[in-house]
């Protein structure tokens, strides 16, 4: 909505910000040009609740060993164990 905020992210997680920023842009100017809410506090705050029920809405991540991610913990456990060598067996 023409504000400019100095913002800092981690490294390579630029892409992902520009695209946040994109995000609330759209949707506060949507709540601004749709006439209804003039205080641009008042925008911020609904955007704001606008993306956290998208966000919400959206189906859960998998966690890693779910749906085809199966984690083989025999083949880590052996690989480290090789990777320990002399210094011990985890089991």
């Amino acid at each position: 909505m023409g504000q400019s905020y100095i913002l800092g992210c981690p490294e390579g997680g630029e892409t992902s910000l520009l695209e946040a920023v994109s995000n609330v842009d759209r949707e506060m100017s949507a709540i601004r040009d749709s006439g209804r809410v003039k205080a641009r506090e008042r925008i911020a705050v609904l955007a704001a609740l606008n993306l956290a029920f998208a966000l919400a809405e959206r189906p859960a991540a998998k966690p890693p060993g779910v749906g085809g991610n199966e984690v083989d913990i025999g083949a880590l456990i052996q690989r480290l164990d090789q990777a320990l060598g002399a210094d011990g067996q985890l089991l």
